[in-house]
């Protein structure tokens, strides 16, 4: 990466990542790529969004409750008939295949990221 492409400090305190849990996980079956849809609870601050998130390699049963991590400031996007409001992180392997990120077991639902 060259010094014009670094991010700042405050660019990075620009994104506004929390822990969630997910509270409802839908097929997506109008999605390109295979995905779900997902809907998340951030805590009373936030409230729920709604994510499409490409990560078929987890089953519905496997997502229902677990806690992830996203970024919750992006502008909402389209994706086909959904509106995609928050962007769940994960680790992506060579091949695609996207690991998410969780937190590890103190934190609670609606925590900042730092």
């Amino acid at each position: 990466m060259s010094p014009a492409e670094a991010l700042t400090w405050e660019g990075f305190e620009a994104v506004d990542m929390r822990v969630g849990r997910v509270v409802e996980v839908e097929d997506f079956p109008e999605a390109r790529t295979p995905a779900w849809k997902l809907r998340i609870d951030f805590g009373p601050e936030l409230g729920e969004k709604r994510s499409s998130a490409q990560i078929r390699n987890y089953e519905r049963a496997d997502l229902e409750g677990r806690r992830v991590v996203a970024v919750v400031n992006f502008r909402p996007k389209q994706i086909g008939p959904f509106m995609s409001e928050c962007l769940v992180l994960g680790a992506v392997r060579k091949d695609g295949t996207v690991i998410l990120l969780a937190p590890d077991g103190g934190a609670e639902v609606g925590d900042r990221i730092a």
